[in-house]
């Protein structure tokens, strides 16, 4: 039973960086093109170096997850908040609310009127997941690519971001992360889990955020 609930801790607290890092912004790949290369490529440094610019987020999202142990996909939608350079909020108002808070080292949850808090240094898989999302809002190829086998694809106007863990302890809870976007907008961020169960999350910016 307490390995049933920490398994849903951690999934919980990767989709919601996950979609957090989603409503990171890409508006500022003004950078420099060495010559002879392709000004119009979108490679990882161009997308590291864009990130780094992003200080903060808002999006909605509509989320589905589908379970081995659910008949019909489970649908939710809320909103995500993110503050650099760590504090993430994903607030779920349908079909029921739950508030889910990662502040520095501690996670955060809120549901069915009871609130409770666990430090990540007690949970090493969810630790190193965290630490590489952040490297991603940070911007932090090297952080990032020291816990995962990162690949790009597409371009500017159409790129997908996948994320392959290289830790075996990871790689027994999540196979894949993918991130699509276009420009300067995170479209939306798939989980696919070591069992089988996968996540769609899709996200729409909140204006001005």
């Amino acid at each position: 039973m307490i390995a049933t609930r920490r398994f849903c801790r951690f999934r919980q607290a990767c989709l919601a960086l996950l979609a957090a890092g989603m409503l990171t912004s890409i508006a500022h790949a003004a950078e420099s093109v060495s010559p002879g290369a392709n000004p119009n490529a979108w490679t990882l440094d161009r997308l590291m170096s864009t990130l780094a610019h992003n200080k903060s987020g808002r999006a909605t999202f509509t989320e589905t997850k589908t379970l081995s142990i659910a008949a019909e996909p489970v649908v939710s939608s809320g909103e995500l908040v993110f503050i650099a350079p760590d504090h993430l909020e994903k607030h779920t108002l349908t079909p029921k609310p739950e508030h889910l808070v990662i502040d520095g080292d501690k996670l955060t949850v809120e549901r069915n009127q009871r609130k409770f808090t666990m430090p990540l240094a007690q949970y090493p898989e969810l630790s190193a997941f965290i630490e590489s999302i952040r490297a991603t809002l940070a911007g932090n190829r090297y952080a990032l690519e020291a816990v995962y086998k990162v690949a790009i694809t597409g371009h500017g106007d159409d790129w997908t971001l996948t994320l392959t863990p290289i830790d075996t302890r990871m790689q027994k809870v999540v196979s894949t992360i993918t991130l699509d976007g276009t420009r300067d907008m995170l479209r939306s961020v798939a989980i696919r889990q070591a069992d089988g169960d996968h996540s769609l999350m899709r996200l729409q910016r909140v204006p001005g955020h």
